[in-house]
């Protein structure tokens, strides 16, 4: 089976926000579609509203009039499942209730022709279980959009126990010819964007919750030197707290209580406060009228600083050297173990150790750990944290060498792994282990964490770039001060360690 041709009949099922995007992006791309809700008069509201949505594109300049009538006459709105017989795929965006979906399914196969494909927008619900007591269980797939469908670009093309290859496979094809970005996944708990982005909310969650730093600080430094589109408070507050919190629970539950998907008491208590971000005017950040935006904590330093020394190779540490040199100050070199030394401080990427225990540890006095950038070229802010025994002078000399290569310098307390680098180790683990058991290749993980979810980078990638034996190295270190399986790393980082080999093998 391969790509479907245009004249095969697309259904869509729910006629809601979701259901109606999809509606709009196959017919774009040329088929006829069939739009059913069962709510009276649903179906039309919804083409309706793709009119209106196609025709903001006109006056902006970005489609064609004439294209847009041959859309909207691709868009037929029907009042029966009866209606849909001849449909070639049928995408159910219904409801996320596995009852009321395995019910609908069961009345497809009694009116859909045998080699129809019934298709899932379930985003949680396993398609093994969708497909099950089906007559036809090998034509269920998960064919799972982002929303607004229009404009995400990934497809999770879901396989259960059952689903034929040729299925996935068509399907993956035609969301393809769509001009979406598809991956393969199997059926497993959270698929792999929900899964694999636990970390990123988790490690801020509990960032805060152990008094790292503020909810703007953390948010800050994960989009100014990780790159990343928006912090995790921030984005939670977008999600709604109810919606991110059921989703983590169902994870966890799912995974048997596996430590890694817990989910937060802090965001519980926002969930049962009510306060559940932008719909209700308040989560993590206020959004009532005139309600002012908290400002990252920054530290800011005068004090007089022309040059420094690198003792050792910089590793990826390289970029923020130039961009020292460009900034006037003489660095100057000798071996060593890749410490940075300005006046009384040293300076060290994180290894995952709390700063006054590596301080103790390697002999190092006044030692100022930084934290990851995605690029330290372009990175606008950096966290750092420091050994218990820094002194004044020591920090504000520290403060100074990042503000000439114009960085913001935020604080955080001594925990282990910052922030950026403790969430980019933790969503790299996730996604092997997602590698290792089947759930998908790691190209597909990385391109659905790009395309799902605007990472800077997919986690796999970033852990090559960081290099395996560091990100492994700060795992160990993590598990090691929490005495928690949470942190424990995946056996596929220690195998391509032991093999020297590469997590995209």
């Amino acid at each position: 089976m391969s790509v479907l041709s245009r004249e095969t009949y697309v259904a869509v099922i729910g006629a809601g926000a979701m259901g109606a995007g999809i509606a709009q992006v196959a017919a774009q791309a040329g088929h006829p579609v069939m739009l059913y809700d069962t709510r009276p008069g649903a179906a039309a509201e919804g083409r309706a509203g793709i009119d209106r949505q196609l025709s903001r594109l006109v006056e902006k300049g970005k489609l064609q009039a004439a294209e847009r009538a041959a859309i909207c006459n691709r868009l037929h709105p029907v009042d029966s499942l009866e209606a849909l017989a001849d449909a070639g795929l049928v995408i159910e965006a219904i409801v996320e209730d596995l009852q009321v979906k395995q019910t609908l399914f069961q009345q497809l196969e009694s009116v859909c022709r045998s080699d129809c494909i019934l298709a899932s927008n379930t985003s949680s619900l396993s398609i093994t279980r969708l497909a099950s007591g089906l007559q036809r269980p090998e034509q269920v797939v998960g064919m799972h959009f982002f929303n607004p469908a229009p404009l995400m670009a990934l497809v999770e093309v879901v396989s259960g126990l059952a689903t034929a290859p040729d299925v996935a496979a068509a399907v993956h094809a035609t969301a393809q010819a769509w001009g979406k970005r598809p991956v393969h996944a199997r059926s497993t708990p959270g698929f792999i964007v929900n899964r694999v982005a636990r970390p990123f909310y988790a490690e801020s969650l509990r960032l805060l919750q152990e008094g790292a730093a503020d909810c703007a600080s953390l948010d800050a430094v994960l989009r100014e030197a990780g790159g990343f589109r928006m912090g995790a408070f921030e984005l939670t507050d977008l999600i709604g707290h109810d919606v991110n919190y059921a989703v983590t629970c169902s994870v966890f539950e799912a995974f048997y209580g596996d430590p890694r998907f817990q989910p937060s008491l802090a965001q519980k208590e926002l969930v049962d406060a009510g306060r559940l971000g932008r719909k209700s005017g308040h989560g993590f950040y206020s959004y009532r009228e005139q309600a002012e935006r908290p400002q990252p904590a920054e530290l800011c330093s005068d004090a007089p600083v022309d040059a420094c020394t690198l003792e050792g190779p910089a590793g990826i540490l390289q970029p923020l050297i130039d961009r020292l040199r460009a900034g006037g100050v003489a660095v100057n070199g000798r071996a060593g173990s890749g410490l940075i030394r300005v006046g009384d401080a040293s300076l060290a990427l994180s290894d995952g150790r709390l700063a006054s225990q590596r301080a103790q540890e390697d002999g190092l006095p006044n030692l100022i750990l930084l934290d990851l950038a995605f690029d330290y070229a372009t990175a606008t802010r950096l966290a750092i944290s420091w050994s218990a025994d820094t002194s004044n002078q020591a920090l504000e000399q520290a403060v100074a060498l990042l503000q000439r290569a114009g960085l913001r310098v935020t604080p955080v307390a001594d925990l282990p792994g910052l922030v950026v680098l403790r969430t980019v180790a933790m969503l790299a683990n996730e996604a092997a282990d997602a590698v290792l058991q089947g759930v998908g290749t790691a190209a597909d993980i990385d391109l659905a964490m790009r395309a799902g979810v605007n990472y800077p980078c997919g986690p796999l990638a970033w852990a090559s770039a960081i290099g395996l034996a560091n990100t492994l190295q700060v795992l160990e270190n993590l598990q090691h001060a929490y005495g928690e399986t949470r942190y424990r790393p995946s056996l596929l980082l220690r195998r391509c360690k032991a093999e020297g080999g590469s997590l995209h093998d």
